[in-house]
C-alpha cells in the first residue's frame, strides 16, 4: 500500500511530533498530546500526510482544534517556506501553460499528492499570530477563483512586522517561494 508507514517510520514521526508539540505549547494552548496521539493512531492516512510534510521540511505542528468536527488542525510551522516544496508554480494549469523553463511541479499538485490542503489567507494570518514565519521566503496561498481565472495567483510573506499578500502570474516560480499545508486529524 503506497500511503502506509512502516512501524519504524511511524514511531519516529510520532516522537518528532510529540517533541515539537511539547516545545511549542503557545501554538496549541489547552490541547493535550494524549488526545492528539489517539487521533493520529486511528488515522494512518493522516499520519502518512504528516510524514510527507515532515520529509519536505514543513515541521508540522498542532495549531488548533475544531470543536464542530472533533479534528485537530496541523499546519507547516517551519520558520521558512518548506525547502522541499519550493521553486513550484501555483497549479497544474499554470504548469502546462509554461512552455519555456517549466518548474518540475506545482503547489496544488504537490499538496494533492501529499494529502494536504494549501493554506488560505486566513489560515496564513493565523499561523503568523503564532510566530514569525516566511521572513526570508514566501508561500503560495489558496487563490480565489476570480483571481485564478484571470491568470493570477496570490502568495504571502512576513516583512517589517506585517503579513503581506501579493499577486503574481500563476506560472511564475522562485527558489524562495513554496507553499504551506494543513491537515485535519
Amino acid at each position: 500500500m503506497k500511503n502506509k508507514l512502516s512501524i519504524y517510520v511511524k514511531t519516529e514521526l510520532v516522537e518528532i511530533l510529540k517533541e515539537r508539540f511539547e516545545n511549542n505549547k503557545n501554538r496549541h494552548e489547552g490541547i493535550k498530546w494524549e488526545e492528539v496521539l489517539s487521533k493520529l493512531e486511528s488515522n494512518p492516512d493522516k499520519l502518512w500526510s504528516l510524514n510527507e510534510m515532515e520529509l519536505s521540511g514543513g515541521e508540522p505542528d498542532v495549531v488548533g482544534f475544531d470543536s464542530k468536527t472533533g479534528e485537530y488542525i496541523f499546519f507547516d510551522c517551519s520558520a521558512e517556506s518548506p525547502k522541499g516544496r519550493r521553486s513550484v508554480c501555483y497549479d497544474h494549469k499554470a504548469l502546462e501553460a509554461r512552455k519555456k523553463f517549466p518548474p518540475e511541479n506545482s503547489a496544488i499538485n504537490m499538496a494533492a499528492e501529499m494529502g494536504v490542503e494549501i493554506l488560505d489567507e486566513n489560515q496564513y494570518r493565523k499561523l503568523q499570530n503564532l510566530g514569525e514565519f516566511d521572513t526570508k521566503t514566501s508561500s503560495w496561498i489558496k487563490t480565489p477563483d476570480k483571481i485564478r481565472d484571470l491568470g493570477g495567483a496570490i502568495f504571502a510573506d512576513y516583512r517589517f512586522g506585517t503579513v503581506f499578500v501579493y499577486h503574481n502570474g500563476a506560472d511564475s516560480y522562485y527558489a524562495a517561494r513554496g507553499f504551506r499545508g494543513s491537515v485535519r486529524v
